[in-house]
């Protein structure tokens, strides 16, 4: 933590105020991605103005963004049996307790995603000549969810199981006119990282979704939009991601016009002849 507060400052000096906010975010990360502004700034002994301001400086738009980062990183750095103990008995309702964190997850996700990186990932996604999502197990789920929408309204979008040959070989066929879009989540598996690096040894531009605003994914991307990713048990939640998604294939429709709507009554011609339904 101390290190990464150090490279989000480049250099730069903060005032004593800001310093004690820093301290607990140094030395209290647990307590820190949880607290709000007013609960930060008690434990500080500081104004809420100046934990805004602490944010501001260490590059986000406000305390929201800077603790879904801050709760990201901290749960990274557990094993799944930790993020469980970590939620252990929290809730006497596991059900009810999912759809409130997902529902706290969302509110995050509006308070702090950017709408214009959203829309540039669509644009992107749009002017490819073909695009290849990746992402590993469950983390999958967005990329077959766009690939599967995308194709329908007429875009040369693929998923791929990562690593391999055949990973391997679909992104020597690919250039500078095409696409990849990572999804990375939790932990980053070390073929996700590999296939980002070659992707960028061949000029193809990359796209990533992540829960990390220092995702190793980030250098050299043409694009990034961060959501939080926590959930109640074990494992995050996809739900932000899934909601980013949506908002892409949103715009996608949009920008297809005529051309998307054609490609979508095609496909289900195809389907009814198929008797698929």
């Amino acid at each position: 933590m101390a290190d990464w507060i150090e490279e989000a400052l480049a250099g730069g000096r903060l005032g004593r105020a800001a310093e004690r906010v820093v301290a607990v975010l140094r030395d209290e990360p647990r307590f820190a991605s949880y607290a709000s502004t007013a609960e930060l700034a008690a434990r500080a002994e500081v104004n809420v103005a100046t934990v805004v301001r602490t944010a501001q400086q260490l590059g986000f738009s406000g305390w929201p963004a800077l603790r879904v980062e801050l709760r990201s990183r901290y749960l990274a750095s557990l094993s799944a049996g930790e993020v469980l103990a970590e939620h252990a008995g929290a809730d006497a309702d596991p059900v009810r307790a999912a759809l409130r964190s997902d529902r706290e997850v969302l509110r995050a996700l509006e308070q702090t995603v950017d709408p214009e990186r959203v829309r540039a990932v669509a644009a992107a996604i749009h002017r490819a000549r073909r695009t290849l999502v990746l992402g590993s197990g469950t983390f999958a789920a967005p990329g077959l969810q766009l690939s599967h929408a995308a194709g329908i309204m007429g875009y040369d979008v693929q998923t791929r199981e990562i690593g391999g040959t055949a990973l391997v070989n679909a992104l020597a066929r690919m250039g500078e006119r095409d696409l990849v879009v990572l999804c990375d989540l939790w932990r980053l598996p070390v073929a996700l990282r590999r296939a980002a690096r070659i992707a960028r040894d061949r000029s193809v531009q990359t796209a990533v979704l992540t829960d990390r605003r220092d995702s190793p994914l980030v250098e050299g991307a043409a694009h990034v939009v961060l959501v939080p990713s926590e959930g109640v048990g074990m494992f995050p939640s996809l739900t932000a991601a899934m909601s980013v998604v949506h908002a892409v294939l949103a715009e996608l429709a949009r920008m297809g016009g005529e051309d998307a709507l054609r490609a979508v009554r095609e496909t289900e011609r195809l389907w009814r002849e198929g008797e698929l339904f």
